[in-house]
């Protein structure tokens, strides 16, 4: 069931969120049609996955494949109860990783000129 979760910014600006209500569990409820108010600020419920990131980007720029850039992709879910959350593309979690590499200049190329 798609529902609207409300979120407040730090600086107090509402942002609404539509999203996939899980039916099962305990959950907030909002009366009327409004939408349901988030447990977390919108920065607050987004602190999960921007952790998750930095573990991930220490993982792959620390290790032995030093690429020349590193690119993730979460999908990321929102929900009044538990803020963000990373969410499932199939049976797994959702992350993308890209990496790559320039192409070194070709010295020797250089050196016969």
């Amino acid at each position: 069931m798609d529902g609207l979760t409300q979120f407040t910014t730090e600086s107090g600006t509402m942002v609404v969120v539509e999203g996939v209500v899980d039916e099962s569990g305990a959950r907030l409820v909002s009366r009327g049609n409004g939408p349901a108010q988030a447990a977390r600020t919108f920065e607050g419920s987004l602190e999960g996955v921007r952790a998750a990131a930095e573990s991930a980007l220490r993982v792959f720029r620390d290790g032995s494949l030093k690429p020349d850039a590193v690119e993730l992709e979460f999908g990321v879910k929102l929900t009044a109860e538990a803020g963000a959350v990373i969410a499932k593309g199939s049976a797994e979690g959702h992350l993308v990783v890209k990496l790559s590499w320039a192409p070194e200049p070709d010295h020797e190329v250089a050196d016969r000129r």
